[in-house]
């Protein structure tokens, strides 16, 4: 018995990491090629990660009665979706969201409850609204989506790879005791390093941007920290609801929260400048 443990022991991290690999560039190609598409398509597929990132989240924190609560968001996020695609403005989409936000968060049964329902759709929103926002933007357009894509993708790489290699003193080992300071560096230093390439192939290919150097390296670290940040808030949250992953949709992976929690700090980020622009115009 012994003797045949050792290696099927070996080759589960093996045959996990390729489980990883193969999920994670179907994911990226359909995140690239949905990009690259734009318009519809592209809303689409954001909308479906929003809607199930609420699910993920209403089910982790256990609100009741589920189903409806999530049936309302989930109409009050594809109402988001088609008001933007026809470009109804935002007091009209500001208004629908807050409706969709108030029927759901009353339907829930009690208070803290109430406040775990509004802020699941609060968190799908983002998610659901930034990606197009920013693809459909004129001065950032696919060139600024593919940034934020890389400066997320190289953090999370990044900090891994570093991490386990190097080890050190722990990030915040009361919730997430695997995360050390040698990968949030790594990820930091990957991120710049692929925020500046991202600009430079930009202009390139002729999507220009007015950003200088400097000023990408400074915002591609400002991302890098906020996606490291998303992950950790998310990983608090799932501590707090006690489960592994949000749910077990990617294999490999965990859930759509645990791919996108990074890229929802961003986003929100993001967000909230555009929102600023939009205020200022």
């Amino acid at each position: 018995m012994a003797a045949t443990e050792g290696p099927a022991l070996a080759k589960a991290p093996s045959s996990e990491l390729k489980t990883r690999v193969l999920s994670a560039i179907v994911m990226i190609a359909l995140a690239l090629g949905a990009a690259y598409w734009g318009g519809w398509p592209f809303a689409l597929f954001w909308l479906a990660a929003g809607i199930a990132i609420m699910i993920e989240w209403t089910d982790m924190t256990g609100i009741e009665p589920r189903r409806a609560v999530q049936a309302i968001f989930g109409l009050g996020l594809l109402a988001l979706t088609g008001l933007y695609l026809i470009d109804a403005g935002f007091a009209v989409g500001g208004a629908t969201a807050l409706v969709s936000l108030a029927l759901g968060t009353l339907l829930t049964k009690g208070s803290r409850q109430k406040l775990w329902a509004a802020s699941g759709f609060a968190y799908a929103v983002v998610i659901v609204l930034v990606p197009p926002m920013v693809r459909d933007y004129p001065e950032i357009g696919i060139l600024g989506l593919i940034w934020m894509f890389g400066v997320v993708w190289a953090t999370d790489i990044a900090a891994y790879f570093t991490g386990r290699t190097f080890g050190g003193p722990k990030l915040c080992p009361a919730i997430s005791p695997k995360k050390t300071w040698s990968g949030f560096l790594g990820g930091l230093f990957a991120a710049a390093l692929t925020g500046l390439l991202v600009a430079w192939a930009g202009r390139s290919w002729g999507l220009n941007h007015s950003l200088s150097h400097i000023s990408v390296i400074a915002l591609s670290m400002v991302a890098s920290v906020a996606s490291q940040i998303g992950d950790l808030g998310e990983s608090a949250l799932k501590r707090h609801c006690d489960v592994k992953d949000s749910s077990h949709l990617i294999p490999g992976h965990g859930g759509v929260m645990d791919r996108l929690d990074g890229f929802w700090a961003v986003s929100l980020i993001i967000g909230i400048a555009l929102l600023a622009a939009y205020g200022a115009a």
